[in-house]
């Protein structure tokens, strides 16, 4: 068994993709996850299995497709990886709340800074599958958009090394 991270896209974010947390955890319980745990209400699981990380994810995107009725993407991590990410990070002072790691499947496009639409005081950096960004101000407030990167979820740090934390890794 392993422990991996998943991060739904686009639930229960300003009014839509409306899933309770419980639900969720019964979802995943039903694709024979085990250990299934939740983290606030903005689609964070934890969970352990003995599939590989493609196969989890492609199993509980159907799942979720099935409940919604529309595709749900699901980001996979491991403990480790999410690890690694934060140690990563660019803006290691910037206030942990303010800084948010938009997780992708792939590398970003290596134009998606130039390409960066919005932006005011938002200092942006790449990562492996990750695009980094500093929000002096406050995700809330900020017009930045990322055209070069479509399709991804966003967490803070402080977000991420508490599921770092519940996949049994200290951040």
């Amino acid at each position: 068994m392993r422990t991996l991270i998943g991060l739904l896209a686009a639930v229960n974010v300003g009014g839509s993709g409306k899933l309770p947390m419980a639900e969720l955890r019964s979802m995943a319980e039903a694709c024979g996850f085990v250990q299934v745990r939740t983290y606030i209400q903005s689609g964070n699981l934890v969970f352990a299995t003995d599939r590989d990380p493609d196969a989890a994810r492609a199993v509980l995107e159907q799942r979720l497709e099935t409940h919604a009725g529309k595709p749900v993407r699901v980001f996979i991590r491991t403990p480790e990886e999410l690890c690694g990410i934060l140690a990563a990070n660019p803006f290691p002072d910037a206030e942990p709340s303010k800084v948010g790691v938009l997780f992708l499947d792939m590398p970003p496009p290596s134009d998606a800074i130039e390409t960066a639409k919005g932006r005011a005081d938002e200092q942006i950096a790449l990562g492996s599958r990750e695009v980094f960004v500093h929000y002096p101000s406050g995700m809330g407030r900020s017009k930045l958009r990322v055209p070069a990167v479509t399709a991804g979820t966003v967490r803070n740090v402080n977000t991420i090394a508490k599921l770092a934390e519940m996949g049994g890794k200290d951040a």
